[in-house]
């Protein structure tokens, strides 16, 4: 019965896809470092600056599902208001949170819509496969239109990781292409341990050319069936490490509510258990869990431990790699 009235209604091969996006034209990204867009944003009385100007690196960023109708299987890239919930949760709450340190790439695709994940015939592969095919293409056209041979972090969050994670597997796992990737932040989806042949998940908070995972929930745990999504590789936001250490709310440097408003410090303690990221949180007022999870809060209850982690990173790779930069 869920699935019936969670997917769209008649199977994908019935639906006219929407029109391809084209990655010459600007309005096909949500965010880009030359343009005033959401990206550009940082929380209010945190100290932050957007540098993009200034940055060494580059983030290529995937936002998450944001569409939950079941008139179609996949979304339009022209869909205005769609674009704007986009950009004001996802863009601002998430890829925001590079723009210390990176430059920021953001390509809009036709994302599958969230009935993709829970269809059982095929038609939700079908929708995933054609927004990878979108993402896909539009990383090909970052890189030989705007990387100009910059080290560079791949991001996303929920359908935004699973792409992020066939990115990173087609195009860095087993390429030479590893040596540019700062590192990759792998959030909201389930990453199985050993699925990449040579990148392995990253044991400190200045470790480069590895990735970072985590998906956030109650520390009571789930109570839904949703477990398959989200067990598995569980790096600690608060250590940047895989141990199952408890990490007390003084290590968190400032969450961020939903709506951008507010940066609440020491806003949750968490641990790595079972394969997933267990947190205690200060406000449960504020940020309330759906059934045990804090999916949609993966980023904000650690933006500013993500935004400090990212400048480490970026600093670790580029005195790692320092000679070679500069030939």
């Amino acid at each position: 019965m869920l699935t019936a009235c969670l997917t769209p209604l008649a199977r994908f091969d019935r639906y006219k896809a929407p029109f391809m996006p084209d990655y010459s034209n600007e309005n096909t990204w949500a965010a880009l470092p030359d343009r005033h867009d959401a990206a550009d944003t940082v929380p209010a009385g945190s100290g932050s600056k957007d540098d993009q100007a200034n940055a060494q690196a580059d983030v290529f960023y995937i936002y998450p599902t944001l569409d939950l109708r079941i008139t179609h299987w996949n979304a339009s890239v022209y869909d205005k208001m769609l674009n704007n919930l986009i950009d004001r949760t996802a863009i601002r709450n998430q890829a925001g949170a590079f723009n210390g340190s990176c430059r920021v790439f953001a390509p809009r695709y036709r994302q599958a819509v969230f009935g993709s994940f829970i269809d059982r015939k095929g038609n939700g592969k079908k929708a995933l496969d054609l927004a990878y095919g979108d993402v896909r293409t539009a990383f090909l056209y970052y890189m030989q239109h705007y990387n100009q041979g910059r080290p560079v972090i791949i991001a996303g969050h929920s359908q935004g990781c699973l792409h992020a994670y066939r990115l990173v597997k087609e195009f860095f796992d087993t390429t030479s292409l590893k040596q540019k990737l700062v590192a990759a932040y792998l959030i909201g989806f389930r990453v199985r341990k050993d699925s990449l042949k040579y990148l392995k998940p990253c044991d400190s908070a200045k470790a480069t050319g590895c990735y970072i995972t985590w998906n956030t929930v109650s520390k009571e745990g789930l109570t839904s069936g949703t477990g398959q999504f989200f067990r598995g590789v569980c790096i600690n936001p608060l250590s940047w490490k895989q141990d199952s250490n408890y990490m007390d709310n003084t290590y968190n440097l400032g969450a961020i509510d939903y709506k951008f408003n507010n940066l609440d410090k020491n806003e949750a303690g968490a641990t790595c258990r079972d394969g997933l990221l267990l947190v205690s949180i200060k406000d449960p007022l504020k940020y309330v869990p759906a059934r045990g999870s804090y999916h949609i809060y993966d980023y904000n209850l650690f933006y500013m431990n993500i935004r400090a982690n990212v400048a480490d990173r970026v600093g670790a790779y580029l005195k790692l790699h320092e000679n070679a930069l500069k030939n």
